[in-house]
């Protein structure tokens, strides 16, 4: 069972005494803020449907023809398939992301399996457990060569690194996560079966770039959900495209609560006067009327859009700073299964050139028709990001071969490369403390996205627990 978090947020403004809370209507007649959203993808739809179910009145600016920003489905003609455009993997513990699926109706899409499969040269392969007793012995030593007094010094070297996620030594930020785990006597053998890649799957970057308190923070968060769920945090992944998880949904809300989404609107600047947001000046030359701003963009957008901000330079330079880490994704259409044991694998050793094989035929119930569809991940691709796509393909089936045998033979029907030069912001050595906050010195302008302030990394949840402030403070505002 999911939880879904907090509660939704509602507005009750208190009348006479005696008199009972107003109704969403009476509360959206008595306050005639026009609230702009900027940016349509995960943060901008979040703070959008939030503010619709309170009741206020709307407008969502999107500089594309579609909703969704960095998370969509995309159609493949040559195979008449809808893949997406790039494999998300959800935690357990992403409650604010939970909460904006069951406002959407979307939550029941997701699915938490009892583990993975971590897969070595020449097809071994150990199953990687999330759950119940077998996740310590995950945790301890999943790499089929360690001896007793390896996963012994695994299981030390885990636990100082867990006391010193809630503890934190002072000089953390200035480390990178492969000095820590030095620095904790993690072995050889539990670095390349579980933690190399784990590191590199939160913050997309690798062990010898990231900075270590970013992953201490993630890991802080996940044990601090996990005490306070009584349950460990677990990864799954949506049984549909990203555009019927996150989309659809939301469409459906703007529908019902009357939000006017306007799609080619490239905002160029947030007009503020008085200490006050007046409007959204576009790029074509006309200007939005809005008495509240959440503005939702990337740290690569911003640049511009708070020229009237007292604080701006301050943020622009921190969003110039944060810089951006690319991903690429590759759904590769098989003539033949790859004998995958899990939805979800992990290569070991692959890094840099796939970390992660998703079966979307398990995951999605895909009935291959002939072509079999696996979904290839490479986080931190500041090699690959740069080489053309056929390219691409021969590696990763190269990879491919020497990691399932059944993958001897096949033959690519179709591979469909998607490149992502800035997928996240920047979470290297460096990095920390830049995030903004949600809230800026303007009462009636928030900041959102996975790269403002939250408890997690670069992920959906970040995106989504961002609006979840701004959206937040936006409700404090006293009616107009």
């Amino acid at each position: 069972m999911i939880g879904t978090g907090s509660a939704r947020p509602v507005l009750r403004i208190q009348a006479a005494a005696g008199r009972k809370p107003l109704s969403r209507t009476e509360v959206r007649m008595n306050d005639a803020r026009r609230f702009v959203v900027i940016g349509g993808g995960l943060a901008g739809l979040a703070s959008a449907v939030w503010l619709a179910e309170a009741g206020k009145r709307v407008t969502l600016l999107e500089r594309r023809a579609r909703l969704g920003g960095r998370t969509q489905a995309m159609t493949v003609a040559e195979v008449g398939d809808t893949p997406d455009n790039g494999q998300h993997v959800i935690a357990s513990g992403y409650h604010h992301l939970f909460r904006y699926l069951a406002s959407v109706g979307t939550e029941k899409y997701l699915e938490f399996p009892a583990g993975g499969t971590l897969r070595w040269p020449g097809g071994r392969a150990t199953a990687l457990h999330t759950t119940g007793i077998r996740a310590l012995g995950t945790l301890f030593g999943a790499h089929p060569d360690a001896g007793p007094v390896e996963r012994l010094a695994a299981a030390r070297a885990t636990m100082r690194l867990g006391l010193q996620c809630l503890f934190q030594p002072a000089d953390l930020a200035d480390i990178t996560t492969e000095q820590w785990f030095e620095r904790v006597g993690m072995p050889a053998k539990a670095r390349e079966a579980l933690w190399d890649w784990l590191a590199l799957g939160i913050a997309a970057e690798p062990v010898q770039r990231e900075c270590a308190k970013v992953f201490a923070d993630v890991l802080a968060t996940g044990i601090r959900l996990g005490v306070r769920d009584r349950r460990a945090v677990t990864i799954g992944y949506p049984t549909v495209d990203l555009d019927t998880l996150y989309v659809t949904g939301a469409e459906e809300v703007f529908r019902r609560h009357g939000v006017e989404v306007r799609y080619r609107a490239v905002a160029d600047r947030i007009r503020i006067a008085d200490g006050a947001v007046t409007g959204v000046d576009l790029v074509d030359g006309t200007t939005v009327p809005a008495d509240a701003v959440i503005c939702a963009v990337p740290n690569s957008r911003i640049h511009g859009l708070l020229d009237d901000l007292p604080e701006h330079a301050e943020i622009y330079a921190a969003a110039e700073k944060l810089g951006a880490t690319p991903i690429v994704s590759t759904n590769l259409y098989l003539d033949r299964p790859l004998g995958t044991r899990s939805a979800m694998e992990a290569i070991i050793g692959g890094t840099g050139v796939i970390d992660e094989v998703f079966d979307r035929q398990r995951m999605h119930g895909r009935e291959p028709n002939g072509t079999w569809l696996y979904c290839l991940t490479t986080s931190g691709a500041y090699e690959q990001i740069h080489k053309s796509s056929d390219d691409i393909v021969d590696e990763q089936m190269a990879l491919l071969r020497r990691y399932y045998p059944d993958a001897a033979d096949a033959r690519v029907v179709h591979g469909h490369v998607v490149k992502m030069p800035k997928a996240t912001f920047s979470q290297a050595l460096g990095t920390d403390g830049l995030r903004p906050d949600q809230r800026t010195s303007v009462p009636t302008l928030m900041l959102a996205g996975d790269w403002t302030r939250t408890d997690w990394s670069a992920t959906m949840e970040s995106a989504v627990q961002s609006a979840s402030k701004a959206v937040a403070a936006m409700l404090r505002l006293p009616p107009l």
